[in-house]
């Protein structure tokens, strides 16, 4: 089937869930042009808030420009490096979030996070899988799937959770740190655990933009 898909196919097909094939020339190079961009962020040391902000968009390939104002800059995602991004184009996030240390997402399908949202050290959010199947996964000539992943909005990963594809998370939610979220979890409440289960339910908080 790799061959007879074009590149528009396989993409088509990666970015709506059906089996895809991630190691043809063309999905090589995307990944290769987000891992050189995280190299780049992960590198520098020192840097102001647009300088971080600048190479931060390299590595979601967004060329919008920077508002000449540096206080409308206050609204941009915060990212602590080390971080590692597959393609970065199918990365988005809401205003006022926050990435720590060393977290990793696997975005062949969509992950939107939203805003005011705290994203704990050592995180992994994988919208990406491979079939159970062996005979099928073929190592890399094989094909692999992906499901969109959804964080909402005001929202607190601890240290070390992983999402795993095809997960919602809603608005206000708590997960707590080694998690591994592996289906949707409900706005306002607090989950944990491996797998991730709900433990407590909060109160919604004053509505916010």
């Amino acid at each position: 089937m790799e061959r007879a898909l074009s590149h528009q196919e396989n993409v088509s097909r990666m970015l709506r869930g059906d089996l895809f094939y991630s190691f043809t020339p063309e999905l090589v190079a995307a990944r290769e042009r987000c891992h050189g961009a995280c190299k780049r962020f992960n590198a520098a040391t020192d840097l102001s808030r647009r300088e971080q902000v600048r190479l931060w968009k390299e590595v979601i390939d967004d060329d919008t420009p920077l508002p000449e104002d540096d206080d409308a800059l206050s609204n941009e995602p915060y990212i602590e490096a080390p971080i590692m991004v597959d393609y970065g184009t199918n990365l988005k996030l809401g205003k006022d979030v926050y990435i720590n240390f060393s977290c990793t997402f696997l975005d062949s399908c969509p992950i939107t996070i939203g805003s005011r949202t705290l994203i704990g050290p050592n995180c992994s959010l994988y919208a990406t899988s491979h079939p159970i199947d062996g005979h099928i996964r073929d190592g890399t000539k094989g094909p692999e799937c992906a499901q969109p992943i959804v964080i909402g909005k005001d929202c607190w990963l601890g240290g070390n959770v992983i999402v795993l594809q095809g997960v919602t998370i809603g608005n206000g939610v708590t997960v707590g740190a080694g998690s591994v979220v592996t289906k949707d979890v409900p706005d306002y409440t607090v989950v944990a655990g491996n797998p991730a289960r709900v433990l407590k339910k909060l109160e919604p908080p004053p509505s916010k933009g």
